[in-house]
C-alpha cells in the first residue's frame, strides 16, 4: 500500500474514533444513579410563587437562585414524617453539598404562626429557613411540585394534615433537579449529595 494511502486511512480512522467518542458522549445518559432518590434527566422549572420567611421578607422563585436548596413541605403538628426528616437533615455534613440550604414550607399556615415555626425549626437547626403563606399563595408551588396536602378531620373536630413526604432538590437556578422519597437515611442521602456535588450539575 502506498504511503499516501496509509496516511489517508490513518487519518480517516482517527477521525472515526474521535467522532465515535463524541457521539458516545452526546448519547450518554444524563442521569445520575442515586441511592435514595431520582435525578431528573433535565431540571424542570417550577411556577413563580411568593411566600414570606420568618423575618417577614418576601421569598420567591428568584430567592432560590445561587444556592442548591433542599425543600420540604410539612407542618409543626406532624407526629412523625416531618420531625424525622428534619432530624435526618441536621445530621448530613455541610461538606456533602456545599452551600446548600434547607427550606421548610408549612402546609398549615392557619396554625403555624411565625413564632411557632421559629421555635419548631430552631429545635432542629437555626440555619433552616421557614416559609409560610396563605393557601392561595402556596397553591402555585404545591401544584408545580405535585405536592399533596389536605386536611383530615378528626372525631373531636380538630384536624391533621395528610401530605407528601418527598424531599425536593432545587439547583442553583431554582429548578427541580432531583427528588428523594422516604424512608430517609443519613448515609444514603449524604452519599447521594456528595455524588451530585461532584458531578457539577447543580
Amino acid at each position: 500500500m502506498k504511503r499516501g494511502t496509509v496516511l489517508l486511512c490513518t487519518l480517516v480512522g482517527a477521525a472515526a474514533v474521535a467522532f465515535g467518542v463524541m457521539l458516545a458522549q452526546l448519547l450518554a445518559p444524563t442521569t445520575l444513579s442515586l441511592e435514595a432518590g431520582t435525578w431528573l434527566p433535565r431540571a424542570t422549572a417550577i411556577a413563580p410563587f411568593h411566600l414570606r420567611d420568618l423575618a417577614g421578607h418576601d421569598f420567591s422563585l428568584a430567592s432560590l437562585s445561587g444556592h442548591p436548596t433542599l425543600m420540604y413541605f410539612g407542618f409543626t403538628n406532624c407526629p412523625d414524617a416531618c420531625p424525622i426528616t428534619l432530624a435526618t437533615l441536621t445530621q448530613i455534613p455541610a461538606s456533602a453539598l456545599p452551600g446548600r440550604r434547607v427550606v421548610f414550607v408549612t402546609i398549615d399556615p392557619e396554625r403555624d404562626s411565625v413564632p411557632l415555626l421559629r421555635t419548631y425549626l430552631s429545635a432542629f437547626s437555626r440555619s433552616f429557613i421557614g416559609l409560610r403563606g396563605s393557601q392561595s399563595a402556596l397553591a402555585p408551588l404545591l401544584h408545580s411540585l405535585h405536592v399533596s396536602a389536605q386536611r383530615d378531620y378528626l372525631p373531636d373536630g380538630s384536624y391533621t394534615m395528610i401530605h407528601s413526604a418527598t424531599l425536593y432538590l432545587l439547583n442553583t437556578h431554582g429548578r427541580l433537579a432531583a427528588v428523594f422519597t422516604p424512608p430517609f437515611s443519613v448515609p444514603a442521602l449524604t452519599a447521594d449529595l456528595r455524588r451530585i456535588a461532584a458531578s457539577g450539575r447543580l
